[in-house]
Protein backbone atom coordinates (compact mmCIF):
# COMPACT_ATOMS: atom_id res chain seq x y z
CA UNK A 1 0.00 0.00 0.00
CA UNK A 2 1.48 3.77 -0.92
CA UNK A 3 1.96 5.57 1.84
CA UNK A 4 0.49 9.35 1.11
CA UNK A 5 3.13 11.96 2.17
CA UNK A 6 0.69 14.91 1.10
CA UNK A 7 -2.51 14.32 2.95
CA UNK A 8 -2.45 17.47 4.32
CA UNK A 9 -1.98 19.65 1.38
CA UNK A 10 -4.62 17.42 -0.37
CA UNK A 11 -7.11 17.94 2.53
CA UNK A 12 -6.90 21.72 2.45
CA UNK A 13 -6.88 21.64 -1.84
CA UNK A 14 -9.81 19.62 -1.15
CA UNK A 15 -11.92 22.17 1.49
CA UNK A 16 -11.14 25.31 -0.76
CA UNK A 17 -12.91 23.06 -3.86
CA UNK A 18 -15.97 22.33 -1.38
CA UNK A 19 -15.84 25.95 -0.13
CA UNK A 20 -15.31 27.87 -3.66
CA UNK A 21 -17.67 25.63 -5.55
CA UNK A 22 -20.16 26.28 -2.84
CA UNK A 23 -20.39 22.48 -2.69
CA UNK A 24 -19.63 22.33 1.38
CA UNK A 25 -22.80 21.31 3.45
CA UNK A 26 -24.78 20.53 0.43
CA UNK A 27 -26.19 16.59 -0.21
CA UNK A 28 -25.54 14.65 -1.76
CA UNK A 29 -22.18 16.30 -2.75
CA UNK A 30 -23.18 18.33 -6.02
CA UNK A 31 -20.15 16.27 -8.04
CA UNK A 32 -21.36 17.47 -11.57
CA UNK A 33 -20.73 21.47 -9.59
CA UNK A 34 -17.34 20.42 -8.66
CA UNK A 35 -16.28 19.26 -12.10
CA UNK A 36 -18.08 22.41 -13.37
CA UNK A 37 -16.00 24.63 -11.16
CA UNK A 38 -13.03 22.84 -12.16
CA UNK A 39 -13.69 24.00 -15.36
CA UNK A 40 -13.49 20.26 -16.75
CA UNK A 41 -16.70 18.36 -18.48
CA UNK A 42 -17.20 14.61 -18.30
CA UNK A 43 -17.84 13.12 -21.79
CA UNK A 44 -21.30 11.55 -22.02
CA UNK A 45 -20.91 9.72 -25.65
CA UNK A 46 -17.72 8.15 -25.55
CA UNK A 47 -18.18 5.23 -22.96
CA UNK A 48 -14.22 3.60 -22.21
CA UNK A 49 -15.50 0.20 -22.23
CA UNK A 50 -16.94 -0.09 -25.33
CA UNK A 51 -15.08 1.56 -28.36
CA UNK A 52 -15.03 -0.30 -31.29
CA UNK A 53 -12.35 -0.80 -32.94
CA UNK A 54 -13.14 1.38 -36.26
CA UNK A 55 -13.15 4.49 -34.62
CA UNK A 56 -10.37 4.11 -32.26
CA UNK A 57 -8.08 6.28 -34.74
CA UNK A 58 -10.78 9.10 -33.91
CA UNK A 59 -9.70 9.41 -29.66
CA UNK A 60 -6.27 10.83 -28.34
CA UNK A 61 -3.62 8.01 -28.02
CA UNK A 62 -3.58 8.67 -24.35
CA UNK A 63 -6.85 7.43 -23.98
CA UNK A 64 -6.42 4.40 -26.20
CA UNK A 65 -3.86 3.11 -24.01
CA UNK A 66 -6.34 3.10 -20.92
CA UNK A 67 -9.17 1.18 -23.09
CA UNK A 68 -9.87 -1.72 -20.72
CA UNK A 69 -7.84 -0.85 -17.28
CA UNK A 70 -9.54 1.86 -15.84
CA UNK A 71 -13.11 2.99 -14.82
CA UNK A 72 -12.07 6.85 -15.69
CA UNK A 73 -9.69 8.99 -17.68
CA UNK A 74 -8.43 12.48 -17.75
CA UNK A 75 -7.50 13.90 -21.00
CA UNK A 76 -5.47 17.01 -19.76
CA UNK A 77 -5.26 18.84 -23.19
CA UNK A 78 -9.20 18.41 -24.09
CA UNK A 79 -10.01 19.47 -19.97
CA UNK A 80 -12.20 15.81 -20.19
CA UNK A 81 -13.17 13.28 -18.50
CA UNK A 82 -14.01 9.68 -20.16
CA UNK A 83 -15.83 7.05 -18.58
CA UNK A 84 -16.90 3.68 -18.02
CA UNK A 85 -20.18 4.42 -18.52
CA UNK A 86 -21.65 0.79 -17.36
CA UNK A 87 -20.39 1.91 -13.70
CA UNK A 88 -23.13 2.55 -11.17
CA UNK A 89 -23.74 6.12 -10.92
CA UNK A 90 -22.37 6.28 -7.37
CA UNK A 91 -19.26 4.38 -8.25
CA UNK A 92 -18.83 7.14 -11.62
CA UNK A 93 -19.51 9.84 -8.89
CA UNK A 94 -16.08 8.57 -7.05
CA UNK A 95 -14.47 8.39 -10.27
CA UNK A 96 -15.12 11.47 -11.57
CA UNK A 97 -13.92 12.93 -7.83
CA UNK A 98 -10.50 11.28 -8.82
CA UNK A 99 -10.06 12.57 -11.94
CA UNK A 100 -10.72 16.29 -10.73
CA UNK A 101 -8.06 15.19 -7.68
CA UNK A 102 -5.27 14.07 -10.97
CA UNK A 103 -6.03 18.29 -12.44
CA UNK A 104 -6.12 20.20 -9.03
CA UNK A 105 -3.23 18.81 -7.21
CA UNK A 106 -0.77 21.13 -8.24
CA UNK A 107 2.60 19.00 -8.09
CA UNK A 108 0.82 16.45 -10.69
CA UNK A 109 -0.11 19.47 -12.98
CA UNK A 110 3.52 20.29 -12.75
CA UNK A 111 4.85 16.97 -13.40
CA UNK A 112 2.15 16.18 -16.50
CA UNK A 113 3.37 19.81 -18.19
CA UNK A 114 7.38 18.16 -17.96
CA UNK A 115 5.83 14.89 -19.46
CA UNK A 116 3.15 16.34 -21.75
CA UNK A 117 0.33 14.37 -20.32
CA UNK A 118 2.21 11.01 -20.81
CA UNK A 119 1.79 9.13 -18.23
CA UNK A 120 3.45 6.33 -19.27
CA UNK A 121 6.77 7.80 -18.70
CA UNK A 122 6.13 7.84 -15.04
CA UNK A 123 8.21 5.35 -13.09
CA UNK A 124 5.83 2.56 -10.77
CA UNK A 125 6.25 4.33 -7.77
CA UNK A 126 5.21 7.93 -8.49
CA UNK A 127 2.14 6.04 -11.15
CA UNK A 128 1.06 4.46 -7.53
CA UNK A 129 1.69 7.78 -5.29
CA UNK A 130 -0.39 9.85 -7.41
CA UNK A 131 -3.05 6.90 -8.17
CA UNK A 132 -3.32 7.04 -3.71
CA UNK A 133 -3.48 10.71 -3.99
CA UNK A 134 -5.72 10.99 -6.48
CA UNK A 135 -7.90 8.40 -4.69
CA UNK A 136 -7.69 10.21 -1.17
CA UNK A 137 -8.42 13.30 -2.88
CA UNK A 138 -11.94 11.97 -4.39
CA UNK A 139 -12.66 10.26 -0.80
CA UNK A 140 -12.16 13.13 1.40
CA UNK A 141 -13.89 15.59 -1.08
CA UNK A 142 -17.12 13.34 -1.38
CA UNK A 143 -17.53 12.84 1.78
CA UNK A 144 -17.11 16.33 2.90
CA UNK A 145 -14.14 15.71 5.61
CA UNK A 146 -15.46 16.40 8.85
CA UNK A 147 -19.11 15.81 7.95
CA UNK A 148 -18.78 12.32 8.01
CA UNK A 149 -17.38 11.64 10.62
CA UNK A 150 -19.78 14.05 12.58
CA UNK A 151 -22.57 12.07 11.15
CA UNK A 152 -21.00 8.40 12.31
CA UNK A 153 -20.57 9.75 15.48
CA UNK A 154 -24.64 10.54 16.20
CA UNK A 155 -26.04 7.06 15.42
CA UNK A 156 -25.69 3.72 16.24
CA UNK A 157 -23.11 1.01 15.62
CA UNK A 158 -25.06 -1.03 12.94
CA UNK A 159 -24.90 -1.62 9.07
CA UNK A 160 -27.77 0.82 8.47
CA UNK A 161 -26.08 3.55 9.24
CA UNK A 162 -23.36 3.77 6.63
CA UNK A 163 -26.22 2.04 4.01
CA UNK A 164 -28.32 5.59 4.85
CA UNK A 165 -25.02 7.80 4.94
CA UNK A 166 -24.05 6.20 1.71
CA UNK A 167 -27.15 8.64 -0.10
CA UNK A 168 -26.61 11.46 1.81
CA UNK A 169 -23.61 11.58 0.74
CA UNK A 170 -23.99 10.09 -2.71
CA UNK A 171 -21.63 7.57 -2.21
CA UNK A 172 -21.15 3.46 -2.66
CA UNK A 173 -22.43 1.18 -0.23
CA UNK A 174 -18.79 -0.39 -0.49
CA UNK A 175 -16.87 3.23 0.13
CA UNK A 176 -19.18 4.33 2.87
CA UNK A 177 -18.86 1.12 4.72
CA UNK A 178 -14.91 1.44 4.42
CA UNK A 179 -14.78 4.61 5.40
CA UNK A 180 -17.41 4.43 8.23
CA UNK A 181 -14.97 1.41 9.54
CA UNK A 182 -11.81 3.28 8.76
CA UNK A 183 -12.80 6.62 10.76
CA UNK A 184 -14.85 5.07 13.31
CA UNK A 185 -14.63 5.09 17.21
CA UNK A 186 -15.44 2.11 17.88
CA UNK A 187 -13.96 -1.49 17.81
CA UNK A 188 -14.98 -2.67 14.07
CA UNK A 189 -14.08 -4.17 11.18
CA UNK A 190 -15.37 -4.48 7.76
CA UNK A 191 -14.90 -7.66 5.07
CA UNK A 192 -16.37 -7.59 1.55
CA UNK A 193 -16.90 -11.14 0.53
CA UNK A 194 -17.29 -12.25 -3.58
CA UNK A 195 -18.22 -14.70 -6.12
CA UNK A 196 -20.10 -17.26 -3.60
CA UNK A 197 -20.36 -20.93 -4.74
CA UNK A 198 -21.41 -24.02 -3.38
CA UNK A 199 -17.77 -24.31 -1.50
CA UNK A 200 -17.32 -20.31 0.09
CA UNK A 201 -16.40 -17.32 -1.04
CA UNK A 202 -13.65 -14.72 -1.47
CA UNK A 203 -12.24 -12.75 0.08
CA UNK A 204 -12.13 -9.19 -1.77
CA UNK A 205 -11.11 -6.62 0.83
CA UNK A 206 -10.81 -6.49 4.81
CA UNK A 207 -10.65 -3.27 6.62
CA UNK A 208 -10.26 -2.62 10.52
CA UNK A 209 -10.69 0.56 12.84
CA UNK A 210 -7.79 1.84 14.26
CA UNK A 211 -9.18 1.02 17.44
CA UNK A 212 -10.16 -2.58 16.55
CA UNK A 213 -6.43 -3.14 15.23
CA UNK A 214 -4.99 -2.06 18.42
CA UNK A 215 -7.77 -4.31 20.56
CA UNK A 216 -7.27 -7.54 18.38
CA UNK A 217 -4.55 -6.89 16.19
CA UNK A 218 -4.83 -8.43 12.06
CA UNK A 219 -7.80 -10.57 11.85
CA UNK A 220 -6.79 -13.93 10.67
CA UNK A 221 -9.15 -13.95 7.68
CA UNK A 222 -8.55 -16.49 4.70
CA UNK A 223 -8.45 -15.41 1.17
CA UNK A 224 -10.83 -18.24 0.86
CA UNK A 225 -13.77 -18.59 3.24
CA UNK A 226 -14.89 -22.40 3.87
CA UNK A 227 -18.59 -22.51 4.08
CA UNK A 228 -19.11 -24.74 7.22
CA UNK A 229 -16.44 -22.32 9.17
CA UNK A 230 -18.15 -19.14 8.51
CA UNK A 231 -21.65 -18.11 9.33
CA UNK A 232 -21.68 -15.07 6.96
CA UNK A 233 -20.76 -16.93 3.80
CA UNK A 234 -23.55 -19.32 4.50
CA UNK A 235 -26.01 -16.48 4.84
CA UNK A 236 -23.98 -15.24 1.75
CA UNK A 237 -24.90 -18.20 -0.06
CA UNK A 238 -28.18 -18.79 0.86
CA UNK A 239 -28.70 -15.34 -0.38
CA UNK A 240 -29.99 -13.70 2.40
CA UNK A 241 -30.21 -9.80 2.14
CA UNK A 242 -29.96 -8.40 5.19
CA UNK A 243 -28.52 -9.85 8.63
CA UNK A 244 -27.88 -8.47 12.47
CA UNK A 245 -27.80 -10.86 14.84
CA UNK A 246 -25.14 -13.26 13.79
CA UNK A 247 -22.00 -14.50 15.87
CA UNK A 248 -18.82 -16.25 15.47
CA UNK A 249 -16.02 -17.00 17.32
CA UNK A 250 -12.55 -15.82 16.04
CA UNK A 251 -8.68 -16.14 17.86
CA UNK A 252 -7.07 -12.61 17.68
CA UNK A 253 -4.09 -11.35 19.36
CA UNK A 254 -6.33 -11.38 22.42
CA UNK A 255 -7.31 -14.65 22.77
CA UNK A 256 -10.52 -16.37 21.75
CA UNK A 257 -13.26 -13.35 21.36
CA UNK A 258 -16.91 -13.67 20.26
CA UNK A 259 -17.63 -11.91 17.23
CA UNK A 260 -21.60 -10.04 16.36
CA UNK A 261 -21.60 -9.72 12.62
CA UNK A 262 -24.50 -7.40 10.35
CA UNK A 263 -24.79 -8.90 7.10
CA UNK A 264 -25.60 -7.06 3.62
CA UNK A 265 -25.40 -8.75 0.27
CA UNK A 266 -26.38 -5.51 -2.30
CA UNK A 267 -25.75 -8.85 -5.06
CA UNK A 268 -22.65 -7.77 -6.04
CA UNK A 269 -21.00 -8.16 -3.12
CA UNK A 270 -21.41 -9.27 0.38
CA UNK A 271 -20.62 -6.85 3.49
CA UNK A 272 -20.03 -7.94 6.55
CA UNK A 273 -19.47 -5.68 9.58
CA UNK A 274 -17.61 -7.18 12.76
CA UNK A 275 -17.47 -6.10 16.60
CA UNK A 276 -16.94 -7.58 19.64
CA UNK A 277 -19.74 -8.96 21.75
CA UNK A 278 -21.39 -6.02 23.90
CA UNK A 279 -19.69 -2.55 21.67
CA UNK A 280 -21.90 -0.11 20.77
CA UNK A 281 -21.91 3.46 20.12
CA UNK A 282 -23.31 5.63 22.57
CA UNK A 283 -25.37 8.67 21.19
CA UNK A 284 -27.53 10.96 22.56
CA UNK A 285 -30.27 11.42 19.57
CA UNK A 286 -32.98 8.75 19.69
CA UNK A 287 -33.64 9.54 15.87
CA UNK A 288 -32.55 7.91 12.79
CA UNK A 289 -31.85 9.09 9.62
CA UNK A 290 -34.56 9.44 7.02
Amino acid sequence: MCVIQSIKDIEKISLEVLKDSKSLDIFPTPIDKIVSYVNLTVSSNVDISQIHEGYKSKYPDVLLRALGKVRGLLVRKEKKVYLDLNQLDSRKNFVKLHEVGHDVLPWQQKCFDVLDDDDESLNFDTHEEFEAEANFFASVTLFQHDRFTSAINKYPLDIDTPIQLSTLFGASIHATLRRYVEYSNNRCALLVLEKPSRCGALLRNKFQSPSFTNTFGEMGIPNVLDYFAWPFVQDYIRRQNHIKNGTFSLFTSNGLTQFTYHFFNNSYNAFVLIFPNGERNIVKSSYFLN
